[in-house]
């Protein structure tokens, strides 16, 4: 068998496999033309030449079925140089991998009208399709598009057990009286989908059923159940069509919205929200949850103390999630969208606002709260709203929001100022000044301590330089720095909650949350009067 008709029937059977084809030589090359099929196992078919190029082709060639992305290498046969193989040839190679046998797998459990009609759905959309049932009759050949690969088992049991589910597959559950036994087989798999067809009523008692078989509510909220989108479907044919789009959804990480809805195409939703800390989180975090499309902006490296509520934390390097809403740092404009896409809040290290104009939102949010304006102006976007002192309201911005804890906090403005700004921390059983850490020089931060530790008055919480920052009271550390952050004399690194153990380090604070409804009151209200 050739290697053409070796990797046609490869093709056919879907199992991983990558082509490699030289494209491009140059000198001395060990071959100008040839091919090499690459298995997941490394075994090969024919060669592009061999030594290193060719052991430097097999290994990419793996990377790439692990990453299931294609690629072209370029290979030198010099010794040293860039893109050098070790080879005395004195040639250059360039050789495309592409990859085969990757078509997502389809396991359908249960042969019935709607699982028949989500095969020949999914057939043309290119999924690899298997499904599963205990009744022959269900699972006849004329049933199921060409290829699907038919199973039966004695019972609906043994029949799941001859699925390959992996981390890769989708699963879709659509018996007549078996679903209790298949979910329950299935819903601890780790999978890229569970989908199980049942109605409102008969979902919560199929839910049930799992907690009171101590599955985990992870495992129970991860199940598509009701399955797929509320599209009216009643025919098996529109129900499969409904299922598929859900399918899709997951596996492009889409957000699943209307085309019209897209942020790239309509901004009506879009929020630029300047500053990340822990106000601006619990601002943003309320905006997402009602349905608005949110971006953040920090400076590179930000300086906030609530790291473990605050969405700058993404600047640094990792996701961070707060109560549900996972933020990840974005790098472009076009990150930014990829991310609200896939439901998540993107942050950008942006101190100038540079990405304004390339973003153009509708709402922009200041709530860097440095208590004085650092540069926003009210036509920055249709509606603006700031927080806290440092602006003027029909000046500045259309409304100002009150961040002074007492009675008016979180009081809407929209002509004049907020309440000067007092230098007072808000007051946390009693104290106030006292329980905030500053740093005694200028230095580099050294961490003792971490978030959610208990103290007591004197214990050593950070060094910044040689000098110590001691514990002024006994409670909890409610904010620190990150370590290894340059800092000025009397600059706020921390602070302990007196609260102690009755203090909550891990959501946002009353404040945040009253300044973020507020903000939300704002933006509807200029919505309709500033518009429209």
């Amino acid at each position: 068998m050739n290697i053409f008709a070796q990797a046609a029937l490869l093709e056919q059977q879907n199992t991983p496999f990558a082509f490699a084809n030289i494209i491009e030589t140059r000198g001395s090359a060990p071959r100008h033309s040839g091919q090499m099929l690459i298995k997941a196992d490394g075994t090969i078919t024919g060669t592009v030449g061999g030594g290193m190029i060719e052991r430097y082709v097999i290994e990419q060639s793996l990377e790439a079925l692990q990453e299931r992305k294609s690629r072209v290498v370029k290979g030198r046969m010099t010794r040293t140089g860039p893109e050098a193989m070790g080879m005395d040839c004195g040639g250059a190679m360039t050789v495309s991998i592409d990859v085969y046998g990757l078509r997502p797998a389809l396991l359908l459990i249960g042969g019935g009208h709607v699982n028949r009609a989500v095969a020949h759905a999914a057939h043309v959309l290119g999924f690899d399709i298997s499904v599963a049932d205990a009744y022959e009759d269900s699972l006849a050949e004329e049933h199921f598009p060409a290829g699907t690969k038919r199973i039966l088992g004695k019972t609906m049991d043994d029949a799941i057990d001859q699925l390959d589910i992996n981390k890769e597959s989708f699963v879709v559950i659509a018996t007549n009286h078996q679903d209790q036994d298949a979910i329950t087989k299935v819903v601890g798999c780790d999978t890229r989908y569970i989908g199980l067809m049942a109605s409102r009523r008969k979902v919560q008692t199929l839910f049930n059923h799992l907690r009171k078989s101590n599955v985990s509510e992870a495992h129970i909220q991860a199940i598509h159940s009701p399955i797929g989108f509320n599209i009216g479907a009643e025919t098996p044919e529109e129900i499969a069509i409904s299922i598929m789009a859900e399918v899709l959804k997951v596996k492009h990480q889409s957000s699943g919205g209307l085309m019209k809805d897209d942020t790239r195409l309509n901004r009506n939703k879009l929020v630029l929200v300047r500053g990340a800390g822990d106000i601006a989180t619990g601002v943003a975090i309320r905006l997402h949850n009602a349905g608005f499309k949110v971006v953040m902006t920090d400076i590179a490296q930000p300086t906030v103390i609530r790291c473990t509520v605050a969405f700058a934390q993404c600047l640094y390097g990792d996701p961070v999630e707060v109560e549900g809403v996972m933020a990840r740092k974005a790098h472009s404009c076009e990150d930014v969208f990829a991310a609200i896409e896939q439901g998540l809040i993107p942050v950008m290290a942006d101190e100038e606002c540079s990405s304004l104009a390339s973003l153009a939102p509708t709402f922009l949010v200041d709530a860097i709260l440095a208590k004085r304006n650092l540069g926003t102006t009210q036509d920055m976007a249709p509606v603006t709203i700031a927080l806290g002192p440092g602006f003027n309201a029909g000046v500045d911005c259309d409304a100002v929001i009150e961040t002074n804890r007492g009675h008016h906090l979180g009081r809407i403005i929209y002509r004049g100022e907020t309440q000067p700004n007092t230098g007072i921390p808000g007051n946390i059983a009693g104290y106030t000044h006292q329980r905030v850490l500053r740093a005694p020089c200028p230095g580099i931060m050294h961490n003792h301590v971490k978030l959610g530790d208990i103290v007591e008055e004197g214990d050593v919480i950070a060094h910044v330089g040689d000098s110590q920052v001691v514990a002024p009271l006994n409670g909890m550390v409610r904010g620190l720095l990150n370590d290894g952050l340059s800092v000025t004399e009397g600059f706020k690194i921390g602070d302990i909650d007196p609260r102690g153990i009755d203090a909550d380090y891990t959501t946002v604070s009353d404040k945040a949350r009253a300044i973020g409804g507020s903000v939300l009151e704002a933006m509807l209200y200029l919505e309709q009067t500033t518009l429209n």
